[in-house]
């Protein structure tokens, strides 16, 4: 039956292709979809990779620094070096925001860094790492950026010394590194046109408008003397300690959040991207949907279109179950070039993706598994028109 089933497939071939072939797209999208999650699940991976960290030490009460805000004093990072079990700890910002080079603006994650400590790029593909302490940057290659290039952030041109690759935000924006100092200033100091604002509204109030409050500019000085803050600390621990061991002692003794790498990675991919998980959840099944009924209703019709070779078939004795296992096998070669042409389809397009799209050979077997399964029982209802055919059709004209 397999020499009639291709027969009859040779019959219609170009129509048979094209369906493949259609169908063969709608499956490289799902491909691509489940991709994108694993990509998604990869960058958060590969944003903790990179920070070269154990612990995250962050707020009291809060999941930073990638899932909420957090910002704590730049000295706490001292306390850390004092506790048992601690190897190194350093500051480090995060801040998300555009950065422009001459008339465009990119979207990345500003990293403020100390240079040789944890939350450094690990490595760089092109250039150097930073040197001086302010102006410097280093790029994730992402961005677009190339060496030498002179990018605004804030207030002030920063020129990329270095590149890197891989270093993104758990939402896939690329990072851009620069020294510590500067990135408090970006994140946390008021710029000129704030502090005019609030000079101007304080010198409107007449309750701190009145003698014995200090000036508005000594104020908004001392604050920002005081305001330098960080996000998080990250923190190394010693060979053999344990860290949740250390992450106890900094929640028990130091009044602030401390998270490990496993509690971490949790954060980022069961709760930062949990509701575009459910999203992507959601395409697949529709398109699971979706390719069921195309199948089902190429085959049905293919199958209509010979009611009369199969009610030959069952004139001269053809077994009801020879016939189903023709349409079967028809389905299933269907569903073979469909999955061909996908896959070779999310291959091709998947590197001009804006986000990261991770195709992982599991998926694909899966997915070969999950297709032919579709496109059997699609064929259960062409089959059972078949079954009721009835052998007199064929004398009947």
């Amino acid at each position: 039956m397999i020499s009639l089933a291709g027969r009859d497939i040779l019959h219609s071939w170009s129509k048979f292709v094209l369906t493949g072939i259609g169908l063969g797209l709608l499956i490289g999208v799902t491909l691509t979809m489940a991709g994108v999650y694993r990509g998604m699940v990869d960058d958060a991976k590969a944003l903790l990779n990179n920070s070269g960290a154990d612990l995250w030490v962050v707020q009291q009460d809060t999941q930073g620094p990638y899932a909420e805000s957090s910002s704590i004093h730049d000295d706490v990072y001292r306390s850390m070096l004092s506790l048992s079990g601690v190897a190194r700890a350093a500051n480090v910002t995060y801040l998300t925001m555009q950065v422009r080079l001459d008339n465009t603006d990119v979207r990345a994650m500003v990293v403020g860094f100390e240079p040789g400590q944890p939350g450094e790029p690990g490595y760089l593909i092109a250039g150097r790492h930073i040197t001086r302490n302010h102006y410097e940057a280093v790029a994730d290659v992402k961005t677009g950026f190339q060496l030498g290039d002179s990018i605004r952030i804030r207030r002030h041109d920063y020129r990329v010394v270095g590149l890197t690759k891989r270093m993104v935000s758990s939402g896939g924006d690329p990072m851009v590194f620069i020294p510590l100092k500067d990135a408090q200033e970006a994140q946390f100091l008021k710029d000129n046109d704030a502090i005019l604002n609030e000079r101007a509204r304080t010198t409107a109030n007449p309750t701190l408008n009145r003698p014995g409050v200090p000036g508005l500019l000594e104020a908004i000085q001392a604050s920002q003397n005081a305001n330098r803050n960080v996000n998080a600390v990250l923190v190394q621990v010693s060979p053999g300690s344990h860290p949740e061991t250390v992450a106890n002692e900094v929640r028990r003794w130091k009044h602030l959040q401390a998270f490990t790498r496993l509690q971490m990675e949790e954060i980022l991919v069961s709760k930062l991207i949990a509701t575009s998980a459910k999203q992507i959840a959601m395409f697949l099944v529709i398109l699971a949907v979706v390719s069921a009924a195309i199948v089902a209703f190429i085959i049905y019709t293919m199958t209509l279109g010979k009611i009369r070779e199969i009610a030959v078939l069952k004139l001269i004795g053809t077994r009801n179950r020879t016939i189903a296992g023709m349409i079967l096998q028809q389905a299933l070669g269907l569903g073979l070039i469909g999955f061909l042409v996908g896959k070779v389809s999310a291959t091709v397009w998947a590197p001009f993706f804006p986000k990261y799209v991770l195709l992982e050979p599991g998926d694909a077997a899966r997915g070969f598994v999950v297709v032919m399964v579709i496109c059997a029982l699609a064929s259960t209802l062409a089959i059972r028109a078949a079954l009721h055919v009835d052998p007199a059709t064929a004398i009947g004209g």
